[in-house]
């Protein structure tokens, strides 16, 4: 008789791992302890809360995010047809409404057939065969302690940041315009605020001056370079913004064409336009100076923020060291790890890494086992470094297209990487014959 199929945590990976699992006949007990456990970083007890952008990158398949995307939908993944059904404006991005998003996925893993939603917080790891921890990076400490002593080393970690959300009924839009960056997409999915060379140095002046929350005195800042802290990008140079999170390129003032020093790019969080994030603004600043220091911007003087920028340590594992190419833990094979707690980082990613513990924990459940995803695949990339990185030197990883294998150089960027997306596609299809997907 098949064994039911634990999965611990209610975030991306969690669900798609349920998901998979209840879909291909498995009975799953799914444990999520909020809401009556909650984290630093979760405000409801929904499952798969988005607690960070409510952008899922770009959508176009020579973008390495475009291309996941492609194939968590040929997978049949969960998050990607909700997240397409959520859908709002975000130029060549798919971004969603977070709200609608998370009750979405949450009903639909309440009334499923096979799967047992339990609202409760796991403390060590559940005993039965097969087990999928997909915890995330917000770890509780007494299961992350259970799971230290279990691989006989301290997990590793790194702060990561979130940006804060805009009341969209106090920005001044006489000071905003909508664009998206030259011109592509939808034009009403990004606000976005022009800033002088003055006005930019200002502001900049303004966040290395500003109050920030101290870290305690044990705990060492290891930032994810992909997600770091706006003042910290600040400190490293005068041009550093306005190269990166504020770069104006391609984001000319629609009606007189003027150029800027830089722009702040406000995104569009729901449907009804009430709520804007400020793109690239994570931030470990205190509340009040987050509001005295973007209320200089233009059009935020009088700003109110539905939700302030935040630091919350994140957890993941050595995995090149702790797991099998399958993510069962090697020192004890009936335990899956998935999400970003597999050192993974982004949404989609711990969404894939949760579809790949559901496939296999599913077939472990039912007495068989499945062929690794090629690595030509963008899910077969992240999985071939997860397994390859050096565990001396291990950090977490957005999916890139410098993951998948190259082609050699011929002909432009875009069309070496539609030569590459063709590949994996195709590769892909193989795949789920071989696995009876399709």
């Amino acid at each position: 008789m098949a064994q039911p199929v634990t999965i611990v945590g209610g975030g991306f990976a969690g669900v798609e791992a349920a998901w998979q699992a209840a879909e291909r006949g498995a009975q799953v007990k799914l444990y999520e302890m909020r809401p009556r456990q909650s984290t630093p970083a979760h405000k409801t007890g929904d499952l798969a809360e988005l607690v960070c952008s409510n952008s899922l990158k770009a959508d176009s398949i020579t973008t390495a995010s475009g291309l996941l995307k492609a194939e968590l939908r040929s997978l049949g993944s969960l998050v990607l047809r909700v997240a397409d059904a959520c859908r709002i404006p975000a130029g060549l991005a798919l971004a969603v409404d977070r709200e609608a998003f998370a009750r979405e996925i949450t009903g639909l893993i309440e009334s499923h057939p096979r799967i047992i939603l339990t609202r409760e917080e796991v403390r060590s790891i559940p005993s039965g065969d097969p087990v999928v921890l997909a915890t995330g990076p917000l770890t509780s400490p007494k299961l992350a302690a259970s799971l230290a002593k279990m691989t006989g080393e301290d997990h590793l970690y790194f702060y990561d940041a979130v940006s804060p959300i805009v009341d969209g009924e106090t920005i001044d839009y006489a000071e905003a315009f909508f664009a998206s960056r030259y011109g592509k997409g939808e034009t009403d999915g990004y606000l976005n605020l022009g800033l002088t060379k003055r006005m930019y140095s200002e502001f900049c002046e303004h966040l290395l001056k500003a109050k920030t929350v101290p870290l305690h005195v044990f705990e060492e800042p290891k930032y994810f370079e992909g997600c770091l802290p706006i003042e910290v990008l600040a400190a490293r140079g005068e041009k550093t913004l306005a190269y990166g999170p504020l770069k104006p390129v391609g984001l000319d003032h629609p009606k007189n064409g003027s150029r800027f020093h830089a722009v702040v790019q406000l995104r569009r969080e729901n449907t009804a336009g009430s709520a804007y994030n400020m793109v690239g603004f994570q931030t470990k600043m205190t509340y009040p100076e987050q509001r005295r220091v973007f209320r200089t911007l233009p059009g935020l003087e009088r700003a109110a923020f539905f939700r302030y920028g935040s630091v919350h340590r994140n957890t993941y594992l050595n995995a090149p060291r702790l797991l099998l190419p399958t993510l069962q833990l090697r020192q004890d094979p009936r335990l899956f790890i998935a999400g970003q707690i597999t050192g993974v980082e982004g949404y989609l990613e711990s969404a894939a890494m949760g579809l790949l513990a559901g496939l296999h924990a599913s077939a472990r459940s039912a007495g068989t086992t499945l062929s690794d995803p090629p690595q030509a695949t963008a899910i077969g990339s992240l999985m071939t470094y997860l397994k390859n990185a050096d565990p001396n030197h291990f950090q977490p990883v957005n999916l890139s297209y410098g993951l998948l294998p190259q082609i050699p150089r011929k002909g432009s960027k875009e069309d070496r990487r539609r030569m590459v997306a063709d590949r994996a596609q195709r590769e892909l299809e193989e795949w789920k014959r071989d696995l009876r997907l399709v």
